[in-house]
């Protein structure tokens, strides 16, 4: 007790002396614990006697100090107990004193700073709480005692400067700081904050980051602005205590001038901050933000912040298998999962302010939005919108709508997507049901990029996230598969094929998912037939044993489809059948690269097997499915080129090799032994002087015999397969693709096929057609067709051919063909109603058959001359005709269906056969090299094999007409062009792949990338027919010459047609909007700069290849031959000056367009061009002219008050001089497109604003009364052309122009009516005389009783009459209402004679009345009126109107 007492005597100085006692007495304590404990109250100090008997025990060691009573009750008797001491107040420091020696020891230390424990005695058990504070806090809480604790906690967090934490250790200076957290009352707080500033300014970083984070559990209310400048001037000065401080600001309530200060400190330090500290950053950014400051501060952030730096350890991970030590390997795996959770804690900062801040929400939409370059936006973006999308309901369209501008503009492209699901796929699983809504949605889209988009979604989503999500993505796949939609069905099922390639083992598991499309094939086409297949296929072999239950199934489903007697279902089960064999057949090789062990490939050997007898055994007597058949086999052999082991399908080759000689192919002999309809004759021989061993093409005799087996119902063969022609081509396709597939592309087996001979018969049928019979001109027709098919699937095989010889033999089966086209087309013109032999079969008859039966023959029975314009521009009179551009007029088509004799002769034969096209073989993509031909040499050799002569070939204008017209079908089937450009190619009905089964094996990629690789040799056709009608125009004087090459020119201009449409096609395509296909359009208008600066594109900017190759198609406009051609050079311009339109273009657009619609067009025969496609073309190039040209209000005046002008003095088939294309044929076309820009330009105007100025109204009026000079220039021109077309167009748009004066212009009129007096009231009474015009109408519409024309009148009328009353409200506004009245406005005419509906007595008491009515005024600025039929004092048909302000 000595101790004791000299210890509470003694000053804060004398602390090592009480360090030294301390030691010295400790072991004895420790000796005598049970007899201090038995003898505790003799021996302890006034501390722990007022503690105990307050209700604390303290306790040494790891014991927590109990407490016996409830806290307030302790702090109460602690209370009473020193102020009622007898040494008060001296016995506080005594007792501050003891606190001082207990907390010495670190144990007891402690114990006092950590929770004391309830005391659990039968007395008290119910007294006390669960819970208890610290021995400090609680001293903290008593009044007379708290400022000295308080002290002496302050002076102990030195001693722990330089401590080491560990994981398990007890952080003093946080326990320290934590007491001073939530005191109910603080009786000096500045002195404390004071002291804990000053702690902070010499304390090491850890104590500094908790005395900081700590602060607003400290500070009073009154304090927050100050400790909040100090702590932003902290912030100045380092960044080690950013966090803690940005963690304390965000606690406090800071002003706005300070938080802007300290936001933009924050800012600045985001792109270096670590990334653990990252999240704490961004929440104080993102916190308190005012929706005025919103959108800037979320587009700094956006800036700043990049994900990029949370990719490092993932690449880490990525790269861990190389690293040999297991150590190294975990601590990167550590490393991986730090940077995800730290990414993961940002994103949910980042979806608490989006969840409840509304601006923040906005901001970062409006912020996204408002970014341009494609280089700006990142991951971030993307994910946010997927966030916000999940998170905000509200949102959700507008978060859908800005994706979607994003994907179409490019500027979130697929690759930004895949990183992102491959680097946070953490992150972004959260947000899958947004995923998958927003895939969904996508592939609902029109949009390319965007469909693109919506399928990689996905693809991502089924390889990053777990089962569930896999699941539900295959389950959303399969919906869209079954859904019915043909947009969906397509890219669904590309989605799974690429999943079924890529992650084959994990679809392996939701294969019974898949398997389930099965029950729904019967909305599905043959290419889709073929994917189901091939994934169904692949999952099947791919997996071994896993797979056996899905080929039990296809087996089952393809056995029922084989043995159906329906068509569709036998052409599902062969196509189903071939793909299996695909898959079986495919080279396989064991994990370690080796082939696979010999009983796995008699397995194989024994599946294929049984699925050939299958198949084989189904389509013995049915040449049609036998033609299928081989068609697919071909195919799979053509797209898995080098994968397939053939020696599984030895047996089946070797078959094929042998029966295609013994079923199709005989000796050459001079005679042939039968009777036949027609005499047999062998031509087309190129191999003539090789006699020796010649070989033919017995095509007639099988044709006679399957027409005769037709005729009488049945072939009589003793084989059991039926030998049909029908099966000629497609057996030949496989037998050459087996060929080139076993002898490493080499032909040289079957060459001889190539220049062989037909028999055919002779073919020279002018004047003969009539004398035979339908039965003979239709065999005639069939073995025709028979022989195009044949040249065509030669010239199919031979086209990739590098030897000279065999290159001109190829160009000699093309001249062939188009002789043979020839030949055909007269032939057909002769037989109506004939239905050809089937050259595709993986189509439904029904659907091919009948069409073209009821298209075709029935338009040659009702005159050919629907087919062959005179122009006969094939192609593209084929896609005009159906244009539904409202140019069209229906009383101009009559016209252009009568056509000469001669001009029908003389034209293109293809545009006689485009409607029999789905009865021709498919010509492959390959067979346009020979585009790349220049002149060939092709020997004729002798006998002895010795070169005789060289004859020159050359690839002639039909036969580059005939491929031009084949590959611009190609495309314009599988190159989509913008849905914004007008494209006059309206898509067939029924399967749209007819025709096209080789081509949809490829992606439209693909397939534009050949195009781009046959654009040198396009160009130069191209130049050479730029050259050829340059010349025709020098040399127009000689007119007999021109007369002789009629036929020529037609062909020329039919070609350099289907080049323009090349072009048009390729650079329409709506796959360039996509990001991915930049380098390919790059690369094409590469090669058309490079013709206009050779040897300098390689190393321009994009924007300067499209100004170079816009120049460079820019430089025909001076050789176009026909108004059609000029239509196509103009939209070709146009898709390529889109990418994007300067401010040059759109001069050059308009100069063009204008000198092509200044331009007389005139055919060879020295007709004016017109019909139907002439007016659809003029539709487009007058709206051309219109969109482009600087001042539209100018050209509409020019055109309507020169051009007709020049129209009406003209004789009655004449035209106007301006504009030649202007006459009154094309009239009604001239006036419906100036109608329509008239309306559309006027709502560009402004609408006037009180806070315009004076100029700018004057302007915007200057602009009004020249569009309503314009208005009553083009509605007075119906006394002139008043036919019904016009007067409907006048009664639609004359509304709309009325609509939108009121809408924009009345307001500018009611604030610009006291300064602009005149102008305005000259404006009203220009518009009274149209709109009196337009009533007039109205009256002559009902008169004649057209409903087409009185379904406008009602309408219109409520606008007039709106339009009197609007009048009105602006004089009233405007304080002279005296000036306004109203008439009576009569029903007359359209020449003004009053309509007479009432006696004349009562006519002419009226007109006095009207009359005296009209005497004070001179102006009549509106003429409305409204039809009543009520029986009134005037006119029982009058209607009011004529209302406008009198001059003062």
């Amino acid at each position: 007790m000595v101790s004791k007492r000299k210890l509470s005597k003694g000053e804060a100085s004398e602390e090592s002396c009480k360090t030294d006692l301390a030691k010295t007495k400790k072991s004895r304590i420790y000796d005598k614990e049970n007899v201090s404990a038995h003898f505790g109250v003799e021996g302890e100090g006034v501390f722990e006697e007022l503690l105990r008997t307050s209700g604390i025990v303290l306790k040494a060691g790891e014991g927590q100090n109990e407490i016996a009573v409830d806290q307030m009750a302790f702090q109460k008797k602690l209370c009473l107990a020193l102020e009622k001491h007898p040494t008060y107040p001296a016995v506080v420091k005594q007792f501050i004193s003891g606190l001082e020696s207990h907390i010495k020891d670190r144990n007891q230390f402690k114990n006092c700073l950590l929770p004391c424990a309830p005391l659990r005695t039968e007395g008290s058990r119910n007294l006390v709480h669960s819970y208890c504070e610290s021995l400090i806090k609680l001293l903290l809480g008593i009044k007379i005692l708290q400022p000295a604790v308080i002290t002496l906690l302050l002076e102990k967090i030195p001693e722990f400067f330089f401590d080491v934490v560990g994981t398990f250790g007890t952080n003093f200076p946080r326990l320290i700081v934590n007491q001073f957290k939530w005191l109910d009352r603080l009786l000096d707080s500045q002195d404390l904050i004071k002291k804990l500033m000053q702690m902070i300014s010499v304390s090491p970083v850890p104590i500094q980051h908790d005395i900081i984070t700590s602060l607003p559990e400290i500070l009073e209310d009154s304090q927050q602005s100050e400790v909040a400048r100090e702590l932003s001037g902290l912030l100045k000065q380092g960044r080690r205590l950013t966090v803690p401080i940005l963690d304390a600001l965000s606690r406090l309530d800071l002003d706005a001038g300070l938080l802007a200060e300290v936001r933009q400190s924050a800012m600045t330090i985001v792109p270096s901050v670590k990334l653990e500290d990252l999240p704490v950053v961004v929440k104080f950014i993102l916190q308190n933000v005012k929706a005025a400051d919103a959108v800037e501060v979320i587009s700094d952030l956006r800036k700043n912040l990049d994900l990029s730096s949370c990719v490092l350890p993932l690449q880490i991970l990525s790269s861990q298998k190389k690293i040999k030590s297991q150590v190294q390997a975990s601590s990167s795996t550590s490393q991986v999962t730090t940077s995800q959770n730290c990414v993961k804690l940002l994103f949910d900062v980042i979806k608490l302010a989006v969840r409840f801040q509304k601006d923040v929400s906005e901001a970062w939409i409006k912020a996204i939005e408002n970014s341009t370059s494609v280089s700006d936006h990142k991951v971030l973006d993307l994910i946010v919108l997927l966030l916000i999308h999940s998170t905000n309901t509200k949102n959700r369209k507008q978060t859908e709508k800005v994706l979607r501008s994003k994907i179409r503009l490019g500027c979130i492209p697929e690759q930004l997507m895949q990183n992102a699901f491959q680097n946070h796929s953490t992150v972004i699983k959260d947000f899958f049901p947004s995923i998958l809504a927003l895939a969904q949605a996508f592939l609902h889209s029109a949009h390319p990029a965007i469909v693109s988009f919506g399928s990689c979604m996905y693809k991502q989503a089924f390889a990053a996230f777990d089962s569930y999500c896999q699941q539900e993505v295959v389950t959303a796949l399969v919906t869209h598969v079954c859904s019915g939609s043909e947009t969906e069905l397509d890219i669904s099922l590309d989605v799974l094929t690429d999943l079924v390639v890529l992650h084959a083992a994990l679809l392996m598991r939701y294969a019974a998912f898949v398997k389930t499309i099965l029950d729904s094939t019967q909305k599905l086409n043959p290419c889709q037939i073929r994917k189901l297949f091939y994934i169904l296929s692949t999952l099947a072999f791919s997996q071994r044993q896993e797979g056996s239950y899905i080929q039990d199934d296809m087996h089952m489903v393809i056995r029922k489809w084989l043995s159906s007697t329906v068509p569709n279902h036998k052409q599902m089960g062969i196509i189903g059948a071939v793909t299996m064999i695909g898959s079986v057949a495919l080279k396989r090789t064991e994990g370690d690269g080796s082939l696979e062990r010999p009983e796995l490939n008699s397995e194989r050997d024994g599946q294929l097997s049984t699925l050939l007898d299958l198949v084989g055994f189904c389509c013995e007597q049915r040449p049609e499915v036998l033609a299928l058949y081989y068609d697919e086999l071909a195919n799979l052999i053509e797209k898995q080129k080098g994968n397939l082991d053939l020696q599984l399908l030895d047996e089946f080759g070797k078959s094929l090799v042998e029966d295609f000689p013994s079923d199709f192919v005989v000796d050459l002999n001079p005679t042939v032994d039968g009777s036949f309809l027609f005499p047999v004759k062998s031509l087309y021989n190129l191999d003539e002087d090789q006699s020796q061993e010649a070989i033919a093409i017995n095509l007639l005799p099988l044709v006679s015999q399957s027409e005769l087996g037709r005729v009488t119902g049945g072939v009589s063969s003793q084989s059991k397969r039926a030998v049909s022609p029908i099966c000629l081509s497609p057996c030949f396709r496989l037998l050459r693709l087996y060929t080139a597939e076993q002898n490493s592309g080499s032909l040289e087996e079957i060459d001889a096929l190539l220049g062989c001979p037909l028999y055919l018969t002779d073919l020279e049928v002018e004047g003969k057609l009539d004398s035979l019979s339908k039965q003979e001109r239709e065999f005639l027709c069939s073995l025709l067709f028979y022989a195009v098919n044949w040249f065509r699937e030669v010239v199919n095989a031979f086209c990739q051919q590098q030897d000279a010889e065999m290159k001109g033999k190829v160009l000699t089966r093309l001249q062939n063909i188009t002789e043979l086209q020839n030949v055909l087309g007269k032939c057909l013109a002769a037989t109506p109603g004939y239905v050809p032999p089937p050259a595709t079969f993986d189509s439904e008859a029904p659907e091919a058959a009948p069409s073209i039966n009821a298209a075709g023959p029935a338009r040659k029975r009702s005159g050919r001359k629907k087919k062959a314009d005179g122009s006969k521009a094939s192609s593209a009179d084929r896609s005009q005709v159906d244009d539904s551009s409202e140019g069209n007029q229906l009383d101009t088509e009559l016209s252009e269906l009568e056509k000469s004799a001669a001009d029908r002769e003389a034209g293109n034969p293809l545009a006689q056969l485009q409607s029999y096209r789905p009865y021709f073989r498919e010509l492959d993509l390959e067979v346009f090299t020979v585009l790349h031909c220049g002149l060939l040499t092709k020997s004729v050799l002798d006998t002895e094999m010795h070169t005789e002569a060289r004859e020159v070939v050359q690839l002639g204008p039909a036969e580059l007409c005939f491929l031009l017209d084949d590959l611009c079908w190609k495309l314009e089937h599988v190159l989509p062009s913008g849905s914004t450009r007008r494209v006059p190619f309206p898509k067939e009905r029924g399967y749209k792949d007819i025709g096209f089964s080789h081509l949809c094996q490829r992606s439209p990629k693909e397939v534009a990338m050949c195009v781009v690789d046959l654009l040198k040799p396009l160009c130069k056709h191209m130049e050479n027919m730029h050259n050829y009608f340059q010349t025709v125009v020098q040399n127009q004087g000689a007119e007999d010459e021109l007369g002789v090459n009629i036929q020529e020119h037609q062909l020329m201009s039919s070609c350099y047609q289907q080049l323009f449409l090349t072009f048009r096609s390729l650079f329409a395509w709506n796959g360039f909007s996509q990001h991915e296909n930049t380098d390919l359009l790059r690369s094409a208008l590469q090669v058309l700069a490079d013709r206009l600066k050779p040897g300098e594109t390689e190393f321009l900017l994009l924007e300067e290849l499209i100004s170079d190759s816009f120049q460079y198609l820019l430089n025909f406009q001076q050789s176009v031959p026909s108004f059609q051609c000029a239509h196509i050079l103009t939209q070709l311009l146009i898709a390529i000056a889109e990418k994007p339109m300067a401010g040059w273009k759109r001069e050059k657009m308009a100069s063009l367009a204008k000198q092509f619609l200044c331009q007389s067009w005139v055919k060879p025969s020295g007709d004016r061009e017109k019909g139907s496609q002439f007016s659809s073309a003029l539709h487009t190039l007058l709206c051309v002219y219109l969109e482009h040209t600087d001042n539209i209000l100018k050209a509409i005046e020019e055109i309507s008050s020169v051009g007709v002008s020049e129209l009406i003095d003209s004789a009655k088939d004449g035209c106007s001089s301006t504009y030649p294309t202007l006459s009154r044929h094309t009239f009604p076309v001239f006036f419906r497109v100036m109608m329509a820009q008239l309306e559309s330009s006027v709502k560009s105007i402004p609408a006037g604003k009180p806070s315009d100025s004076s100029e700018v109204q004057l302007e915007k009026l200057l602009r009004w009364n020249i569009a309503v000079r314009n208005f009553h220039i083009l509605i007075n021109l119906v006394k002139v052309f008043d036919s019904r077309p016009v007067l409907s167009i006048c009664l639609k748009y004359g509304r709309q122009f009325v609509e939108a004066f009121l809408k924009l212009a009345m307001p500018l009129l009611d604030h610009s009516f006291k300064k602009h007096r005149d102008d305005v009231q000259s404006l009203l009474k220009t518009l009274q005389l149209s709109t009196r015009q337009l009533h007039h109408m109205c009256g002559h519409s009902k008169i004649h009783q057209d409903i087409g024309l009185t379904n406008h009148v009602p309408l219109l009328k409520k606008s007039l009459e709106q339009f009197v009353y609007r009048v009105k409200a602006m004089l009233a506004f405007n304080h002279c209402q005296e000036a306004f009245w109203v008439g009576i406005l009569k029903n007359r005419d359209l020449q003004g004679e009053e309509i007479l509906t009432q006696p004349s007595e009562e006519r002419d008491s009226d007109e006095g009345s009207e009359d005296s009515a009209a005497e004070p005024t001179e102006e009549e600025p509106s003429g409305s009126g409204t039809d009543t039929e009520a029986d009134t004092d005037t006119e029982g048909s009058a209607g009011r109107g004529g209302a406008g302000p009198a001059r003062p």
